[in-house]
């Protein structure tokens, strides 16, 4: 399984059209009935992978999820802002510093250019109610 999904990331890194003039094709996450989880990355460079394995309208208390990326950058600092929006109107805005010089909170903190992540694992759900239509907008950006 690692390495047909290192074999898939290079893949998508290498078919990316190098002029980044084209945006990504937007991937679907999960599926299941009327619900459908988009996502596509605004990097023109780099497309990553990212899939949940229970699709449901009534999160459950953790998620299983699978991430994956081959770095075009070393991760010296990390930030990461979750913004989600209803109806034109913010419910949620959450910024967090996921990796900071001399503060690294993860694993992947300190990874150099070229390495792959790959996470597969639970990740925790706060606690809130989603409604039924929404834009969530999720940034990961680092200070260079």
């Amino acid at each position: 399984m690692k390495a047909f999904m290192a074999a898939f990331l290079v893949w998508t890194l290498i078919s990316a059209n190098g002029g980044g003039g084209e945006a990504w094709p937007t991937h679907t996450a999960c599926r299941d009935g009327s619900l459908e989880v988009l996502y596509q990355s605004c990097d023109p460079l780099q497309d990553f992978g990212f899939s949940v394995d229970q699709c449901s309208k009534q999160l459950k208390s953790n998620l299983n999820v699978r991430f994956g990326i081959i770095l075009r950058e070393d991760i010296k600092q990390l930030f990461l802002d979750v913004a989600l929006f209803t109806k034109g109107s913010s419910i949620l805005n959450y910024s967090y510093p996921v990796c900071e010089e001399g503060l690294p909170k993860f694993t992947f903190c300190g990874r150099r250019k070229g390495e792959q992540i790959y996470y597969a694992g639970p990740v925790n759900n706060p606690g809130f109610e989603i409604p039924p239509v929404f834009n969530f907008i999720l940034s990961v950006f680092q200070n260079l």
